[in-house]
């Protein structure tokens, strides 16, 4: 009941959060220079009429307060409105653009965590001249951000070797993988390194407490020790790292969909952006500011249940 009562409090928190973003996100687009208008007139000139016409159909002359209410109303229906740059749906756009988008995100994502999690353990347990090339390893890869390390993957494997394609996702499931693997290496680089570092030293940290000890003292062999003592006490840090980690893979994906021409919802964004187009921007920054959210609420609801000791809220005062 305590576990439901948390719950159910953080999903009434993540939507007052949602619902404050939403505002913010729309509102942050009528602030930016320029007006929509003239770039669906594509520079041309028009005559006050015809401006006015285009400002009725898109809503742009009634009150900041009415566009918003009646564009929340249209989006807790699935409708994100009318692209302005590619004249259709944005629900339409972000259907086609989002698959590959998430099989980047979800493919740089297993790769932080069985390479993250393996040279963390490795460097944790064995030590010595492996604990050495692992902190170096991983201190390049922190240091090399994702754009950077974008064009040296594109420019070695695509270009010089040509063992993977420059850019584009391929038509069928075997040619997306492909065509996202150099993509997806590039992503997760910087994020591989920090997780191998947090979880090297969560079970460095767990290794030193004195439970450890007693448990070797005991005869208990030294791999149901790793395993089920220090790894699984580490496992707090480790998770929290974790959404972390999906929280900037979804910020750093537009820059490395745009260096390879995913065609994902990254470089709609950055696209979008550049021409003011509001409704695809305004549904983007949504979907993305939601799966954020998302990934901390499931966090936080994970973390009581892989380590007990956290408290479920704030605790009551003693009578």
């Amino acid at each position: 009941m305590n576990f439901l009562r948390f719950a159910v409090r953080r999903l009434a928190e993540m939507a007052a959060a949602l619902l404050g973003a939403s505002f913010v996100i729309f509102g942050a687009m009528y602030l930016a220079p320029g007006n929509p208008a003239s770039f669906l007139l594509a520079g041309r000139s028009a005559s006050p009429e015809a401006l006015r016409a285009i400002n009725a159909q898109y809503h742009f002359d009634e009150p900041f307060v009415v566009q918003y209410v009646r564009w929340l109303g249209q989006v807790v229906q699935g409708d994100f409105g009318r692209s302005i740059t590619y004249r259709t749906d944005v629900s339409r756009l972000l259907a086609d653009r989002l698959p590959s988008t998430l099989l980047l995100i979800s493919m740089a994502l297993v790769l932080v965590l069985a390479l993250g999690l393996l040279l963390g353990w490795i460097g944790a347990v064995r030590g010595g001249a492996a604990d050495s090339t692992i902190l170096v390893t991983t201190t390049f890869a922190i240091g090399t951000p994702s754009f950077v390390a974008a064009v040296l993957l594109q420019g070695l494997f695509a270009v010089n070797l040509h063992w993977f394609p420059t850019g584009g996702t391929g038509e069928g499931p075997a040619q997306m993988l492909w065509h996202l693997t150099l993509p997806a290496v590039a992503l997760a680089l910087y994020l591989i390194g920090m997780l191998a570092r947090v979880t090297r030293a969560a079970m460095l940290d767990v290794l030193g407490q004195e439970h450890v000890t007693v448990a070797r003292s005991r005869g208990v062999s030294d791999h149901r020790v790793i395993r089920r003592h220090v790894f699984r006490n580490a496992l707090g840090t480790v998770l929290t790292t974790s959404g972390l980690i999906v929280s900037t893979l979804l910020v750093t994906t537009v820059l490395v969909e745009s260096a390879f021409s995913v065609g994902g919802i990254g470089q709609l964004l950055e696209l979008s952006t550049t021409t003011k187009d509001f409704p695809t921007v305004q549904a983007i920054s949504l979907i993305m500011v939601a799966l954020f959210m998302t990934v901390n609420l499931v966090v936080d609801l994970l973390h009581p249940l892989v380590d007990p000791r956290v408290a479920l809220g704030p605790r009551r005062p003693a009578a």
